[in-house]
């Protein structure tokens, strides 16, 4: 749609620029820890199939993709110091705004996955593939604390495909069937209010998600109230 992609332009330039500052000191700091690129470019499934090269700021240790573990706990012995500090505040999704702004990806879509991981779809999860990936969506609020919910697991990977993966495919699938530049507003809007008040986000989400029509079941897990199960 011309008006989603009038938006994405206009808010990832915008956003570049204003962050621009910040966004410099903190990628001299992540240079200054090891010597090495501040940057981790990783491959991720684009609409309609193929690839790009995903910008994040580097959180982890170099090489730390090709450990064979691509689901991260908080306490992933591969996060740097400065690392914690980076996935804390969201800092490394700043610079996706250059693929925003490249059109490899919009501000709000089902967020963009590993071609190993986009293997595994089921042909309804293939659905997430008809739209650009984004920075943010429905489960990007409802499990943004992903690392704390892995941390303890013996099998990250294991864990978020049994604990969040299902739920993280269908709030995706939401958000296909009905993408507009009004529900984009609303949800950028609920994932700046999540930085400071994640349980007033959720309340947003689930009153977004009740409007939708989504599944009961969904929506009780998005209010976050109750441990996940399997």
């Amino acid at each position: 749609m011309l008006a989603k992609r009038l938006l994405d332009i206009f808010a990832s330039a915008t956003g570049l620029v204003v962050l621009s500052p910040v966004l410099v000191a903190i990628l001299f700091l992540v240079w200054r820890q090891d010597g090495r690129s501040p940057f981790y470019m990783g491959e991720r499934a684009a609409r309609g199939g193929g690839s790009f090269r995903m910008v994040k700021v580097r959180s982890m240790v170099v090489g730390a993709d090709r450990t064979g573990v691509e689901s991260t706990g908080a306490a992933d012995a591969r996060i740097t110091p400065l690392g914690h500090f980076i996935r804390r505040w969201k800092v490394d999704e700043v610079t996706q705004l250059w693929n925003v702004l490249k059109g490899d990806m919009s501000l709000v879509g089902p967020r963009p996955n590993t071609l190993r991981e986009v293997a595994k779809y089921t042909p309804d999860e293939r659905r997430l593939l008809d739209v650009r990936p984004g920075i943010t969506d429905f489960a990007s609020i409802v499990f943004s604390d992903e690392g704390d919910i892995l941390k303890d697991a013996a099998d990250p990977d294991d864990a978020y495909d049994r604990l969040i993966r299902p739920w993280k495919s269908r709030l995706g699938l939401v958000y296909v069937r009905h993408a507009g530049v009004i529900l984009d507003i609303k949800l950028i809007w609920l994932t700046l209010i999540a930085i400071a008040d994640k349980k007033r986000a959720l309340q947003g989400v689930v009153h977004e998600l009740e409007r939708l029509g989504a599944e009961p079941d969904l929506i009780a897990v998005s209010r976050r109230d109750a441990p996940l199960s399997a």
